[in-house]
């Protein structure tokens, strides 16, 4: 009992000292303040909008195929013509470029037709749709992915009709006996098939907005960094404390009146540990209250880890403390640190 009276007494000592300090209380709990209202002045309206998805074609053929008429026809042409929300498609010509461009991240994924793109839907024995991704690029695969598979219902379906209406001009040929009309209707499909526009776009987009981009606000980044910078700035003021304490013979005053050298460093741990709580107390209550900043999806593991944080830099005062011998070489490493 009297081990653990001592080393409350020694912890209220120390929270009574810096409760005094004035310029120590300004430089932990004001202090940091003052540029949490400045960064969140300055980078206040970033991200307010919405960063536009870029996704990259590459064909394989040559300019006569029609992989590059579908490129040429989703490729945009102007950005500012784009609404919110509608992809940038980037018409790339070469397959070895822009697949090293994804190896070193320079681009997430793109969409590559084979050279026998054409061939393949034409003779009928098919042909496929490559998506190169970088495996960390989840967005961009799967718009690329819903991208092919649209480019390839849309063909599988002309193809469809196409055979259809073959098989259909077939049955009709067989029952018919006239051969001059044969002849000029198999004349009248074979122009239309050669002269048939290609549409503005192969695959349509529909932009639904669902509200208006918020922009982050800039404490929510903010305040973490200074908060871990500040805890560990009082907890080496904590170390020099210690010190001084050492060279004024207080330690030595502390352990001749039968106090345990365990109460000392245990009641010292404590009071630094309980002003690192009070600091991340204020910093959380006035980031939410005033800043308007976000605990993200797990509020629980933030205070966790804030906790972990101060019961880290409580120890990092003391091992601070053994390492040096005077103020001022605490004070110097304290700086560096």
């Amino acid at each position: 009992m009297t081990t653990l009276r001592h080393t409350a007494l020694i912890a209220a000592k120390d929270l009574k000292l810096f409760s005094r300090d004035r310029v120590a209380l300004f430089f932990s709990l004001g202090f940091p303040f003052l540029f949490v209202s400045l960064f969140s002045t300055i980078l206040s309206g970033v991200a307010s909008e919405d960063e536009r998805m870029q996704l990259h074609i590459v064909t394989e053929e040559d300019s006569t195929g029609l992989s590059c008429h579908i490129a040429k026809a989703m490729e945009t042409d102007d950005v500012e013509d784009l609404d919110p929300g509608e992809p940038l498609i980037i018409w790339d010509e070469d397959y070895d470029e822009a697949y090293n461009h994804v190896a070193d991240g320079t681009i997430g994924a793109f969409l590559a037709f084979p050279e026998d793109f054409t061939d393949g839907i034409s003779r009928g024995y098919g042909t496929t749709i490559e998506v190169v991704a970088d495996p960390d690029n989840t967005y961009e695969r799967a718009a690329l992915k819903v991208v092919g598979e649209a480019i390839a219902a849309k063909v599988g379906l002309q193809q469809v009709v196409r055979s259809a209406i073959t098989a259909l001009t077939m049955e009709t040929w067989l029952n018919s006996s006239d051969l001059t009309h044969i002849s000029e209707e198999l004349q009248t499909i074979l122009s239309i098939q050669a002269g048939v526009p290609m549409r503005s776009s192969l695959i349509e987009y529909k932009v639904d907005k669902v509200g208006e981009v918020e922009a982050k606000e800039p404490a929510t980044y903010v305040i973490p960094g200074y908060l871990v910078m500040f805890v560990f700035l009082a907890a080496a003021s904590s170390a020099e404390l210690i010190v001084r304490e050492r060279q004024n013979n207080t330690l030595e005053r502390l352990l001749s009146a039968s106090v345990r050298r365990e109460a000392i460093v245990v009641g010292t741990f404590a009071g630094t540990a309980v002003k690192g709580l009070i600091q991340i107390a204020l910093f959380w209550t006035v980031g939410l209250l005033l800043f308007n900043m976000n605990l993200g999806l797990a509020p629980g593991a933030v205070i966790l880890l804030s906790i972990l944080t101060v019961i880290m830099s409580s120890a990092f005062a003391i091992m601070l403390a053994t390492l040096v011998r005077t103020q001022r070489s605490a004070s110097s490493i304290a700086t560096i640190t």
